[in-house]
């Protein structure tokens, strides 16, 4: 049987999954470029050079077309935290590795940079959402990791809610928002710093 859009190879239909991958970069480049709020389904269709047809056949709305790209970037998240979590470490060792990666992976991804500017200048409820979905993805690790902690008695007994939360928030004041108004700390300073305020106020002594 002949294949509508291509030619079927072990089930699948090779010219339709390569129409579907070329209109998923097109919308990542539209959504990097215009943000979530100004992209429409004819940008994508004119960066993808495919008829608008061809997106609805797979994506019945542009929130749906956006979804699928976040979750792409929220996988990519997840695998650096894989990557990079080594439980023969310590926990603090294993936080600065997996944030520092994480905040690089965030700071040059592109789409999430269009999408922080958009959250700071229109305040987009998809952009903030999209926003919140890759924070949850951070504070989720290090919950567990303090879990884990706990157990092991790296860490005193403490709400690992709150105390993520914390964590996350100090890191991203220090890497980014003391920048503003001060020169820069280095790696070491604001590992230092965390050190001092959490480390040495959690971590069980002997």
């Amino acid at each position: 049987m002949h294949a509508r859009h291509g030619v079927r190879w072990e089930g699948k239909n090779i010219g339709t999954v390569d129409r579907k991958k070329q209109v998923l970069e097109a919308a990542s480049r539209s959504f990097a470029l215009f943000g979530y709020k100004a992209t429409t389904m004819d940008q994508v269709a004119k960066i993808a050079n495919v008829g608008k047809g061809t997106i609805y056949t797979f994506f019945d709305t542009k929130e749906q077309l956006f979804d699928e790209i976040l979750h792409g970037v929220i996988s990519e998240m997840k695998t650096i935290i894989q990557r990079e979590v080594d439980h023969d470490k310590t926990f603090f060792d294993n936080l600065f590795r997996v944030l520092d990666s994480l905040l690089e992976f965030r700071s040059e991804h592109e789409l999430l940079m269009k999408l922080s500017q958009e959250v700071r200048d229109v305040g987009t409820p998809q952009s903030q959402e999209a926003m919140n979905q890759v924070e949850s993805v951070i504070l989720a690790y290090i919950e567990k990791e303090i879990r884990h902690a706990i157990a092991q008695h790296e860490l005193r007994d403490c709400d690992p809610g709150i105390v993520s939360f914390l964590m996350f928030k100090m890191y991203v004041a220090l890497t980014s928002e003391w920048n503003k108004n001060h020169e820069p700390l280095t790696k070491d300073q604001i590992k230092e710093h965390i050190r001092l305020f959490l480390e040495d106020g959690l971590a069980v002594h002997a």
